[in-house]
């Protein structure tokens, strides 16, 4: 019996393995698709058709120009804008004279701002896909596409992930065309320039690159393109799979390109050379190329005055070093280096955790662990209930931890220090690579002490030393030295006085703006005195 299940298993799988799958005819037909169209009229539909096998949402409406004239309009449903269509192509085209139907002219006289022609199928879907409806008619080996394309959109609206108190509030959301016109809204100069092109096997989704001319570098341009065009993938849904694909040290933790949803950003970073890369589909831009400092530099800082801009940013690289390396210090001096705590701190320190079984390694995992997971469960429940449960969450977990004698309250006030100076990161994905970070420093203090820490922080330094961002140093301008950019990196320097833009991969425009406009009446005076 056995025997005889084995055999007729081994037929069917013989017999479905001599079928054709779908995929391989899919493939044949995708061949089809990089012909010419066709004179006749017939022969295109049937070749559309067949592409679009079991699409029931691709409308193929045919109809008569003039009651004379065979046409198709072929659009999908939910893309195109029917009641345009109606109005402004079909009735316009049934209702002709029949003396002009057989004049392909026609077509491209119909009251629609956006037309282009086309003349392979390729072409023609390309644009059926993207929502713009297309026309064909008998005895044409092209057709016009009408720029028709209407589809549900999400407004306009501030990002959450950088809100700020004073800025803005606009925000890109997933259409491509807003985006741009976001951009085009904030910098009205003819230089702001673009050139597009499809990234993906099957999504082809549109990917824009904008920039401003005779800022940017020619050699970034040339690299980014280079970069772009060589991406072979089934699909592009995020902009995170671009990334991914054009940065330097993949293996790297920390990020090597730019990620933001507000046109203000976007902009600030054109005006000073960088490029924008737009996807389809995203309110998430990549900037590029970037610095480390870039990371820690948020939109508001250019908003608010300069002083309380400058505060702000000391406090957040002094915030960067205690999400680093508070509970690695931490579990290094109460492990090797008790002599470096006071012994009024000590005797307190010592007799929390006189009930604890764990060493202050372990003790410090255990809380960070626990950190991590509440802070994700937070961001993946529905947002009126993700606050609540971490901060509940967080409160009775370390209350009961404390109780049941797994860890002790100092450790769970480093943990809490150390979540807290880690929000303070305005970037998401420089926070992350901090937290990766965090972990191998504190096995290394909880192995070797202090030095363990040392060589932890030496070994970072280096890593970032070596990489660049599209040719960019990533601790540029402070390595290499660069005094004159240096107005924006540990300071944020009042705007009269950033005359310079800061240069990355070539020379460029590095004027900023006109010098002598520091405010007051001594350079009132001397402006008048230069005027004369």
């Amino acid at each position: 019996m056995i025997l005889d299940w084995k055999k007729r298993m081994r037929k069917v799988l013989f017999k479905t393995s001599d079928k054709k799958l779908p995929l391989e005819q899919t493939d044949e037909k995708a061949l089809t698709a990089q012909d010419n169209l066709s004179n006749s009229l017939q022969e295109n539909i049937s070749a559309l058709k067949s592409i679009y096998s079991k699409c029931p949402d691709v409308i193929f409406r045919t109809f008569l120009i003039g009651n004379s004239q065979k046409a198709v309009l072929i659009y999908i449903e939910g893309l195109s804008n029917i009641e345009e269509m109606d109005k402004n192509v079909l009735s316009e085209l049934i209702n002709l004279e029949s003396e002009n139907g057989l004049d392909y002219s026609v077509l491209e006289n119909l009251p629609v701002s956006n037309i282009k022609q086309v003349n392979k199928i390729q072409d023609v879907i390309n644009q059926i896909s993207t929502g713009n409806p297309v026309v064909l008619i008998d005895q044409h080996s092209q057709g016009v596409t009408l720029g028709l394309a209407k589809w549900e959109k999400r407004s306009i609206e501030e990002p959450s992930a950088e809100s700020v108190v004073r800025g803005p509030r606009d925000g890109f959301t997933e259409t491509l065309s807003v985006n741009i016109s976001l951009l085009r809204r904030k910098l009205k100069s003819p230089d702001l320039k673009m050139f597009s092109m499809n990234i993906g096997r099957y999504s082809q989704t549109q990917v824009v690159v904008m920039y401003i001319d005779g800022l940017v570098d020619q050699t970034l341009l040339e690299e980014i393109n280079n970069r772009l065009s060589r991406i072979d993938v089934d699909g592009i849904l995020e902009s995170g799979y671009i990334e991914e694909f054009i940065e330097d040290y993949p293996f790297s933790p920390f990020p090597q390109v730019l990620n933001t949803e507000r046109p203000d950003v976007s902009s600030a970073n054109l005006l000073e050379g960088r490029v924008v890369i737009l996807v389809d589909g995203t309110p998430f831009t990549i900037i590029a190329p970037i610095t480390f400092y870039s990371l820690f530099q948020a939109a508001e800082d250019y908003y608010q005055r300069f002083l309380m801009g400058t505060l702000v940013r000391w406090l957040r690289y002094a915030f960067l070093l205690i999400a680093l390396l508070l509970p690695s210090t931490y579990v290094a001096i109460l492990t090797f280096h008790q002599e470096m705590v006071p012994t009024t701190l000590l005797i307190s320190v010592a007799k929390s955790r006189e009930e604890i079984p764990f060493p202050a390694l372990v003790e410090a995992l255990i809380m960070e662990v626990t950190f991590e997971a509440l802070r994700e469960a937070g961001l993946r429940l529905p947002k009126q209930v993700g606050s609540a449960v971490s901060i509940v969450g967080a409160l009775v977990i370390g209350q009961a931890a404390v109780s049941a004698g797994l860890v002790s309250a100092p450790m769970v006030m480093v943990v809490a220090i150390t979540g807290i100076a880690s929000f303070s990161i305005p970037r998401y994905n420089a926070a992350i690579a901090i937290r990766m970070l965090r972990f191998p420093i504190m096995f290394m203090a909880g192995t070797i002490g202090l030095l363990g820490i040392i060589l932890s922080l030496l070994t970072i330094i280096i890593h970032l030393s070596t990489i660049r961002s599209f040719g960019v140093p990533y601790l540029g301008p402070m390595a290499p030295m660069k005094g004159n950019e240096m107005k924006d990196v540990l300071i944020r320097a009042p705007w009269w006085s950033l005359k310079k833009r800061p240069r990355l991969t070539g020379s460029g425009n590095t004027n900023r703006q006109s010098y002598g406009q520091k405010p007051g009446p001594a350079q009132e005076d001397e402006q008048e005195m230069n005027k004369t």
